[in-house]
């Protein structure tokens, strides 16, 4: 670096020429900072006569100067002086040698560096003027947030493609929340691109958007976009077409750890090919494949599918039709499978004889920790059947069963307590216990008398004769008895002991032992107007 003295010296090697051109001084020490307005001819009359004035003095001074004595007062005063004019000369140029701002180096640059836009807001407001869209004011406040929830904004592929464009250079946001904007082919291709680029999102939420027709191409970025973890596709509309690129994303992912596709339209066709997929699946941890069309061969191919792979720990299939001939399926998953922590068959279709078979899945798993059955026509029978299997496994680690709305009965209750005296921490829900059915009330025996005397047509004045052999119209408890027990033998009048007991007593009004006509007939009358039940009543036997 160039010191103060040898700009002097270069300085005073200028001297010579008068006037000094301000432009030779800067070529000579480029350091200088001289501003335009103060780049003049400057005129060094004045300083050479100062020199000149002071330069004088005797020869013999002189010479001993020259013989090199000691300095005299007139040389001492023109070192002085040079060193005044320069000051002076530096001043009039607008260079203070005293302040290091004014000294320039070739690594300095004066222009201003311009600021990196992380969030990508100036591309986004460029975007939507190019576009003819109205910036969203709700993404300028939020662009800089780590997690963004564009939920419900109505963005369609319009609104879309701005936001994609300024996502291309956004390294702020990780979670992006785009669900029920009804992208459309158009918006999906504008979140195809900005994957291409963006490598900062890790959770991406494309739910509800009708992204049916860009299938194809939004698998393609997914499988080749490194950042991602998470993607939650629900309610997109996804067919048995789709599920060719999907069961190929499924295949060939190496990155994915969550993937959810509820609520679309996979059918039978759709779970051929994502069974194999699903085997060979070496990265993903939990898959959602609920509230879908999958049934028979489809979701036998996926039972298969879960029973080879050996990453997977969550999978709900629940809404689905996998019924008998897959529960059998899910039984061999459920005794090869040593990964899997979670399953989820919710509303199968699952009968009680689907529910045996996944008891003998669960007699030799050691992996699972929750189960979730609930909703199934497998009734109190189908989850005695669990809970006798859980029961049978002593190197069970379930912490969690889910026999949502379905009503169990006292065995099941029993066989359950015994399961938690052997399994405390395991934890049981249901959709209560069976409750007696409403108290029948018994018909009294006036009325089945009155209704076989009816249906026979028969007087009732003939009716008490078979009993009264003197004609006395009047009869003995015993009498009436007997003759009574003879008649149910012979025609099978609907009546217990216990209710003739109850006949003959209430025939005998008087208490005198015997039972005349006119109370028979009084009987009759009270039965006919539906005036005399009895009040004991009783309980139906349970069922299971």
């Amino acid at each position: 670096m160039t010191t103060i003295d040898e700009c002097r010296k270069q300085y005073e090697e200028l001297q010579a020429s008068t006037p000094v051109p301000v432009e030779r001084i800067i070529k000579v020490n480029p350091r200088l900072k001289v501003s335009k307005e103060k780049r003049k001819t400057i005129s060094r009359t004045g300083s050479h006569k100062s020199r000149g004035s002071t330069g004088g003095g005797s020869k013999k001074q002189r010479e001993q100067g020259d013989h090199g004595g000691h300095p005299s007062d007139s040389e001492s005063d023109l070192e002085e002086n040079r060193i005044r004019d320069n000051k002076s000369d530096l001043d009039m140029i607008g260079v203070d040698i005293s302040n290091e701002n004014d000294w320039d180096t070739d690594l300095e640059n004066e222009d201003p560096q311009p600021v990196y836009d992380h969030s990508g807001r100036s591309l986004y407001l460029d975007a939507c003027k190019n576009f003819g869209v109205v910036p969203i004011s709700y993404f300028l406040r939020h662009m800089n947030d780590s997690h963004l929830s564009m939920k419900h904004h109505g963005l369609a592929g319009e609104g879309m493609r701005p936001i994609a464009i300024s996502l291309v250079s956004n390294a702020t946001i990780n979670t992006l929340d785009l669900t029920d904007n009804w992208l459309g082919y158009d918006g999906g291709m504008a979140v195809c691109e900005m994957l291409k680029e963006n490598c900062f999102i890790t959770d991406l939420n494309l739910s509800d958007n009708n992204l049916n027709k860009c299938s194809e191409h939004l698998c393609q970025i997914i499988q080749k976009n490194d950042t991602l973890r998470r993607v939650t596709l629900t309610g997109n509309g996804f067919d048995d077409t789709a599920a060719v690129h999907l069961a190929n994303l499924i295949l060939t992912t190496s990155k994915l750890e969550y993937l959810n596709l509820s609520h679309n339209c996979l059918g039978e066709k759709a779970g051929l090919l994502l069974g194999p997929a699903i085997s060979e699946n070496l990265c993903l941890k939990e898959l959602d494949l609920s509230w879908n069309h999958l049934r028979r061969k489809g979701a036998i191919s996926v039972a298969a599918g879960v029973k080879s792979n050996v990453f997977m720990k969550k999978v709900n299939l629940s809404w689905n039709g996998f019924g008998f001939d897959a529960s059998s399926a899910l039984m061999d998953a459920l005794k090869a499978n040593s990964v899997l922590e979670e399953l989820d068959l919710t509303n199968n279709r699952i009968a009680t004889e689907g529910a045996v078979l996944i008891g003998k899945g669960i007699t030799v798993n050691e992996s699972l920790k929750v189960i979730r059955i609930g909703k199934n026509p497998m009734q109190s029978a189908g989850c005695w059947a669990i809970a006798a299997a859980i029961l049978k496994n002593p190197n069970c680690i379930l912490e969690a069963v889910d026999f949502s709305d379905i009503t169990v009965n006292k065995d099941f209750v029993t066989l359950w307590k015994q399961v938690e005296e052997k399994f405390p921490q395991l934890k049981m829900s249901h959709g209560g216990t069976e409750m007696p059915l409403k108290p029948k009330q018994r018909v009294h025996p006036l009325i089945k008398l009155n209704a076989f005397i009816n249906s026979r047509n028969i007087r009732l004045v003939e009716f008490f004769n078979q009993f009264d052999k003197d004609g006395t119209m009047n009869v003995s408890k015993a009498e009436f008895r007997q003759g009574l027990e003879l008649l149910i033998k012979q025609t099978g009048i609907g009546l217990t002991p216990d209710e003739v007991d109850m006949l003959v007593a209430e025939l005998d009004t008087a208490g005198t032992g015997t039972i005349n006509y006119s109370e028979l007939v009084r009987g009759h009358k009270d039965s006919d107007k539906t005036k005399r039940f009895s009040t004991y009543k009783t309980l139906r036997p349970m069922t299971s």
